[in-house]
Formats: C-alpha cells, sequence, structure tokens
C-alpha cells in the first residue's frame, strides 16, 4: 500500500530538479501523476516538452501512471485546462503541487520592467492561477456532494521570499507571496475540506545554478548512492507526506525544508510596541519613544537590516 493510492496529482515544473523528484516519489506511492512542464530554461526562455516526457516515461517503467501537460501555468485558461485534463484523464483531481519557477536575478536599480514581470508572471500567478482553478472543481464537488473534498495545495515559497536577498526583488517579492497565498487559501478552502500549505526548500537544481554553479556541480559530482543533503530528493519526502491523508489536520503552514533539517517557519509578529498613552500620535513622542520601539538595538544600518554577513 502507497501512501497516496488512489489519488490525483498535478504537479508543475516536474520535469526536472525539485519537481521531478515530487513526480517520481508520489507516483512510487500510488498517486497518479500529471507531470506540468512547459520544459523553458531556468530564466523562463523556450519550451520543450521531452523532459517532461522523460518523467512519465520513468514513472510508467515504475509501473505507475501519468500523463504530459506542456502548459504554461501563468496563463490563466491553460491553468484551467490543465485542471481538467488531470480530471478527465483520471477522473479526479487531488492534489496540485505548485512547484514551477524561474530566476532573472539583478540588483533592484538595475532590474529591467521585464525581468520582473517574468518572474513575478511564473512564480506568483503561476502559483495562484492553477490553484485558482484547482479550488473551483473542489468547490463545485462539495455543492454537490456536501462531503469535505480533502484536496491538497502545496505552494513553493524559499528562504529568499522568507527572509530576503540581494539581488532578487522579482523572486523575493514573487516567493513572499507564496507564502503568503498559502496562508490566505487555507483559510478559503477550510470549510470544504481542504488544506493549503507551503514549503521552502532548499536544493542544488539548475535554477539554483544560474547564480550558483558550483553548487550544482558539487552536488553532481557527488556518489549518487552517498547521502547529499543538497539533493532535490531530499525535499520530496515532505511534499509527499503533507500530500497524504496522514497530514490532513495541517493546514495553513510553511516549512522549510532541506536535507539536514526542516523546519516550521512562522512568518511577521510584533516584537515591540510603543503606546501615544490616550493621546494623537507626534513625531516627538515617537522619537521619545525610540529605544523601546527598536528594541534597543543598534545595528549600525537602517530599518533593523543585519550587517552583511551577519
Amino acid at each position: 500500500m502507497g501512501l497516496l493510492d488512489g489519488k490525483v496529482a498535478i504537479i508543475t515544473g516536474s520535469g526536472r530538479g525539485i519537481g521531478r523528484e515530487h513526480a517520481l516519489l508520489m507516483a512510487k506511492e500510488g498517486a497518479k501523476i500529471l507531470v506540468n512542464d512547459l520544459g523553458g530554461d531556468g530564466r523562463g526562455e523556450g519550451s520543450d516538452l521531452t523532459p517532461a516526457q522523460s518523467v512519465v516515461a520513468e514513472i510508467e517503467a515504475m509501473g505507475g501512471t501519468a500523463a504530459v501537460n506542456g502548459s504554461n501555468v501563468a496563463d490563466w485558461n491553460a491553468a484551467q485546462e490543465m485542471v481538467q485534463q488531470a480530471v478527465d484523464t483520471f477522473g479526479r483531481l487531488d492534489i496540485l503541487v505548485n512547484n514551477a519557477g524561474i530566476l532573472r536575478d539583478r540588483m533592484t536599480f538595475n532590474m529591467t520592467e521585464d525581468e520582473w514581470d517574468a518572474v513575478v508572471n511564473v512564480v506568483l500567478k503561476g502559483t495562484f492561477a492553477p490553484s485558482r482553478h484547482a479550488a473551483a472543481y473542489w468547490r463545485e464537488q462539495f455543492k454537490a456532494t456536501d462531503e469535505p473534498q480533502n484536496g491538497v495545495i502545496i505552494t513553493t515559497t524559499s528562504e529568499s521570499g522568507l527572509y530576503s536577498n540581494g539581488g532578487q526583488a522579482n523572486y523575493v517579492a514573487a516567493k513572499a507571496g507564496a507564502a503568503a497565498l498559502a496562508i490566505t487559501m487555507a483559510r478559503d478552502l477550510q470549510r470544504m475540506g481542504c488544506r493549503v500549505n507551503s514549503i521552502a526548500p532548499f536544493a542544488a537544481t539548475r535554477l539554483i545554478g544560474t547564480v550558483r554553479p558550483d553548487a550544482v556541480q558539487e552536488s553532481e559530482e557527488k556518489d549518487p548512492d552517498a547521502y547529499d543533503p543538497s539533493a532535490p530528493k531530499q525535499v520530496a519526502p515532505m511534499v509527499a507526506w503533507l500530500c497524504s491523508d496522514e497530514a490532513k489536520d495541517i493546514t495553513g503552514q510553511i516549512f522549510s525544508v532541506h536535507g539536514e533539517r526542516i523546519q516550521l517557519v512562522q512568518g511577521f509578529r510584533p516584537v515591540t510596541e510603543i503606546k501615544p498613552g490616550g493621546v494623537d500620535w507626534t513625531i516627538d513622542a515617537i522619537r521619545a519613544q525610540r529605544d523601546a520601539l527598536i528594541g534597543g538595538r543598534d545595528t549600525g544600518v537602517p530599518s533593523f537590516l543585519p550587517p552583511v554577513g551577519g
């Protein structure tokens, strides 16, 4: 018996890297997989169905069931058609893993409009569009049956999105949005018995290779049977588990996933507080409570930003 027997999953960006590992493991655990991959490069340029077809062939070779989808996840209608393809092909939809992403790194003062739009489109809209249509499908099923649907959505944020990173304004904004979307969608879908969580994976993939080719090379040179905390396969078990019925009580959460640890991450929260004392705020009143507001911190740079390397 597999952990995901009888379930149908769409996994976006699953032709390579982390998404491929999701697809292979979830198929091994019994899920039928719609392997979505446009087949572009790490910058989102070009298209090629070969990676998705290769993953489908691997799944079928192990005795699993899979189909290819080459849709652009950021295309609203194509995302709807992708959800419909899963339902038409496999009879239902239980799981959506939003994994597709690209990088076009540039410092804020050099970033072009196209670089901003391309990343935000794929990473953020490409998370919301499939999620919206999957949610609409489950809502219709819920209205028709009045039974909890047990649907699962996983969004993929990143540690850059959670903690920020220089030179990635477009990617950080989009990935932070993917984390926030998970929390919001978890609220929206809870009544129909569906759940939404987000993961922040770290792995040496071709996406990381666009900025750190050494990390990918080091990972590729390691013995494939040896423990490699940076290998993409380290991320898939957490995703498969979150998609299973064993995790049906977990929703609206963010998990940082690495080969060496998994962390539950929580977002913005108050760390200090000052009050005006029953009168209007004034600049002088804020100035007088400055130390209490910033918690006595003195980093030497503005806005609590830690020193470089700190």
